[in-house]
């Protein structure tokens, strides 16, 4: 039955595959048109160059690594990823152009295979919606922005995940995906796979950094992972309707992280641990302290199969959006965190069709308001608070993949 029902899933996303192909070839296609004829937009670019260069010339204080937009607050693996970039390109704009553009597909592919590997969630025109955004084109191939690595890195993650096979070292805003990534962890393996996975990813990220912890280690992780860093007001595109004087004040900041750890505490024990009792249910199941047979590999440690697929990604995604609506200021560059979550995030909630291309619409609306205003930044928040409502009361599923046996409970 479980084999014919599978087979029947997979013809169904034939069409849905071939549907897919077609969107990457016409997206790569305005890609290059957008290369081609809309001017390049100098944002970043020369600083991420100027900061590789003190790397490649032999600095490693982290704070004397500067540009044009001021020190260097991205963790190590920046460095080497624009490295690459600067080999490849010579430090040129449009050979970069192509590159990001070669990245663009390259991400989407990816983002489709996650939508793909959970064909019933969106339906397969709204794919297209993937790539309708002005915003996201512009971030990648007129930017040039580190997001698009950082991110593309992240999709690439979750896809293995969903396929059982370290963006962190590019840009921290991957760390919103860390409380959910971590429940999901210990849903899916032992508490000592756990362990192992967060202390191969303490070590990776020692591993990158190394060469600045040897030598600053102080200014490395002062700079590189600055959690109390106060964004500049103007370029704030979600909370420009709060006065400068409360953006700016830990108070204010204080209260965000609250905000976030709520939600996040909220979700987690009415939403994705709902069928395990809340969290503390969860914690006192034999799940959480499941011993695996010592006969399993190294790989069966990393990610378990148990899982829905549909629940892996739904807590990934809600999650980050989670993290995206608490955040104390977004960036026009920050869109990337979360627009190709978006339409599975709205296709999560019990919404009507109209109603989700309307939120859809007008959060791509409001991003592409510049500079943002008092009213753009204030509607950017209420749709953000819509969707986050809408998911909140949407029904959730079975997270495993196989239901326990409840006649043989009842029968014990």
């Amino acid at each position: 039955m479980e084999a014919s029902s599978s087979r029947a899933s997979r013809s169904r996303n034939v069409p849905k595959i071939a549907f897919a192909l077609g969107l990457i070839v016409a997206d790569a296609i305005l890609v290059a048109l957008i290369i081609a004829y809309v001017p390049y937009t100098k944002i970043d670019w020369d600083a991420y160059m100027s900061q590789v260069s003190g790397f490649l010339g032999g600095e490693r204080d982290y704070g004397s690594l500067k540009g044009d937009t001021g020190p260097l607050v991205y963790p190590a693996g920046f460095l080497y990823v624009y490295s690459a970039v600067q080999n490849l390109t010579g430090g040129a704009v449009y050979p970069a152009q192509i590159l990001f553009g070669v990245l663009y597909i390259a991400n989407l592919s990816i983002v489709l295979f996650i939508y793909l590997k959970t064909p019933d969630v969106v339906p397969w025109w709204a794919l297209t919606l993937l790539c309708l955004s002005k915003r996201i084109h512009s971030i990648f191939v007129l930017r040039l922005f580190n997001d698009c690595f950082a991110m593309t890195l992240l999709h690439a993650s979750i896809a293995l995940f969903l396929s059982h096979n370290g963006a962190v070292s590019i840009k921290m805003n991957v760390l919103l995906y860390a409380p959910p990534l971590l429940l999901l962890l210990l849903k899916a393996m032992n508490i000592i796979g756990v362990v192992s996975a967060l202390a191969s990813a303490a070590l990776v990220q020692i591993l990158v950094g190394l060469p600045f912890l040897l030598a600053y280690p102080v200014s490395y992780l002062a700079n590189a992972f600055d959690l109390g860093r106060v964004f500049i007001h103007f370029w704030s595109v979600n909370f420009k309707f709060v006065p400068e004087r409360v953006f700016v004040s830990k108070e204010f900041a204080v209260c965000l992280l609250i905000a976030h750890l709520c939600l996040l505490a909220a979700f987690a024990n009415y939403k994705w641990c709902k069928h395990e009792g809340g969290i503390i249910g969860f914690m006192r199941s034999r799940r959480f302290f499941l011993t695996l047979p010592s006969s399993l590999s190294f790989s069966d440690l990393l990610i378990s199969g148990s899982l829905a697929k549909e629940h892996i990604v739904t807590t990934m995604f809600v999650g980050n959006f989670i993290g995206v609506v608490c955040a104390r200021s977004l960036h026009y560059q920050f869109y990337s965190w979360y627009f190709y979550s978006l339409p599975y995030l709205l296709w999560r909630t019990s919404f009507p069709t109209w109603l989700r291309l309307i939120l859809f619409l007008g959060i791509e609306l409001c991003w592409n308001v510049y500079p943002s205003t008092p009213v753009s930044s204030a509607l950017l928040m209420g749709l953000h608070l819509t969707v986050l409502l809408g998911l909140w009361f949407a029904p959730s599923d079975y997270p495993y993949i196989f239901k326990p046996n409840l006649r043989h409970k009842k029968h014990k």
